[in-house]
């Protein structure tokens, strides 16, 4: 199945397989997509699906060292050279839209932006900046409801100029810790007024943000992905977790929204999803369901033989293995990568993998 086409509604794909969202920071000009960005993403447009790297919709979400914005005409020029590479390739790509939120240190950032979250609690840990390696996380300032509003509506604004960069659709990223997921999680949003204090008035935020992005481009151009048990960036479970996902999932599939992307991140040390969670999200989302979480072809498999899921997604295996899908096909052993490149700038381990196709 792994390998069949999948038809729906409002998307078709050549097989089940889905480039997962991994940031690789090669955005090096005012964090603005470049040609050797387009073509890292066409050596793999064999995949059915690709998902781009997490990408601001504001400067306050660029926290992160060289990753992209799509907020500006330059953006959109720039990401509209990678989505022409991808089709000419014969493949389908949406962009992963990901405010970084409290994620972020303020070395990263634009002249003029600041970091924001649901809350001004320091983020755990540090990152690496450019101009002075690794720094503990800035201090963040708790949104206002202005600063909401004013949130909500970037990224509706860069959901309709992804359309226009000529992007198959978006996935907005409420997983991971980054700033919907900051709203979303008890352990982080510790506020009181109506976007706290509540499991409804924390999934308050990302209803927010998918309706907006919806009148903006259309249901059907609207995904997004979860994480209810990642401990990433300070999240980590926390008591009545499944009722108020379901309830979240309930409310974005009243929506029509086009794919839900379910992130396990045990595969990594977190604590697994529950079986019975995963089951109660399929059947409560009437859209296409995306698995994602340290999948192999045979575990791959087994999840789209038993109704699961949808649709597979691999992350690090395609860094490595442009042709990962022929590989998988074929049973052919998959290359290393190289991680020491993940994240530094240029086409070293980026597109110079032997097995690339262009």
């Amino acid at each position: 199945m792994l390998f069949d086409p999948f038809v729906s509604p409002h998307l078709e794909l050549t097989n089940r397989v889905v480039m997962a969202p991994m940031t690789r920071s090669r955005a090096t000009l005012n964090n603005t997509p470049n040609a050797v960005i387009a073509k890292y993403y066409a050596q793999r447009a064999t995949a059915g699906l690709i998902i781009t790297e997490g990408t601001s919709p504001s400067p306050n979400g660029l926290g992160y060292a060289r990753i992209p914005g799509l907020f500006s005409p330059a953006h959109v020029s720039g990401w509209g050279q990678v989505t022409d590479a991808v089709h000419r390739a014969g493949g389908k790509i949406v962009v992963q839209l990901m405010h970084t939120g409290r994620v972020s240190s303020s070395e990263n950032l634009p002249s003029g932006a600041v970091v924001v979250s649901s809350t001004d609690a320091v983020c755990p840990g540090k990152m690496f900046t450019d101009t002075a390696g690794m720094q503990p996380h800035s201090q963040p300032r708790a949104m206002t409801e202005a600063d909401i509003t004013t949130a909500v509506q970037e990224y509706a604004t860069s959901a309709e100029l992804a359309m226009d960069a000529g992007f198959d659709g978006i996935e907005l990223h409420a997983a991971n810790g980054y700033l919907i997921e900051q709203f979303l999680n008890a352990n982080v949003n510790q506020r009181t007024d109506g976007y706290g204090g509540s499991a409804a008035n924390r999934n308050r935020f990302a209803l927010e943000v998918a309706a907006a992005c919806v009148q903006r481009i259309g249901s059907q151009n609207v995904g997004i992905r979860l994480s209810p048990y990642g401990v990433f960036n300070g999240t980590g479970g926390f008591d009545g977790v499944d009722a108020q996902y379901l309830d979240l999932v309930t409310a974005l599939s009243k929506m029509q929204l086009l794919y839900l992307h379910l992130l396990d991140h045990s595969a990594m040390g977190s604590p697994p999803v529950p079986a019975e969670l995963k089951r109660s999200l399929r059947k409560a989302f009437a859209g296409i369901t995306i698995f994602a979480g340290g999948y192999e072809r045979d575990s791959a498999e087994a999840e789209l033989a038993a109704g699961n899921a949808d649709l597979i997604a691999f992350g690090r295996p395609f860094i490595s293995n442009p042709d990962l899908v022929a590989r998988m096909k074929a049973g052919t052993p998959l290359a290393p990568s190289d991680a020491g490149t993940y994240y530094t700038p240029g086409a070293k381990g980026y597109t110079d993998y032997s097995n690339a196709s262009t």
